[in-house]
């Protein structure tokens, strides 16, 4: 396959992406769908859980690449930015005491996930992404978690989706 084809394709994939943000934002702004007080996010969570359990195995595989690639630089760059927006001197202003109490609930929230994931018998990889978005910032750290322990992709979805709907 050439380089512009390669191109071409994951344009494709980048392109049914964007249509999904876009189909989620349209879709949120519904006054029916306000009413039952749900982001653009939690749509979008409904739409992907739709497209992963209906659409995925329908499309060209020639899309995967444009697909993967949303879903990870594009969405990580994303927290990246969202991350700007606090500062060193943002921190350093709430003082070293509301730090330490901070790190603590953070540490004992995704302790606490572990071990009811434990006495529940759900896999590991998923308590541990559900926990830790629970505790941090909800789905953006699930996926800066997945980096790091590298789950089945399932189980990424699966915890983003819990941590979304339920937090």
């Amino acid at each position: 396959m050439r380089l512009s084809e390669q191109r071409s394709s994951m344009l494709h994939g980048i392109l049914l992406i964007t249509l999904f943000a876009c189909a989620a934002f349209y879709i949120g702004d519904m006054d029916w769908v306000k009413a039952l007080s749900f982001s653009p996010m939690v749509v979008g969570i409904i739409i992907g859980m739709l497209y992963a359990n209906s659409l995925r195995n329908n499309l060209p595989d020639t899309w995967v690449p444009g697909i993967k690639f949303c879903s990870k630089r594009i969405l990580r760059t994303g927290i990246i930015l969202y991350g700007f927006k606090l500062t060193f001197q943002d921190v350093m202003a709430v003082g070293f005491s509301a730090i330490v109490m901070d790190a603590i609930i953070v540490c004992g929230t995704i302790g606490l996930g572990i071990l009811v994931g434990r006495l529940l018998k759900i896999d590991r990889s998923i308590a541990l992404l559900t926990a830790c978005g629970s505790a941090i910032c909800g789905a953006a750290a699930v996926l800066g978690v997945d980096g790091a322990i590298r789950p089945k992709p399932y189980k990424t979805a699966v915890a983003v989706a819990t941590v979304v709907i339920f937090g």
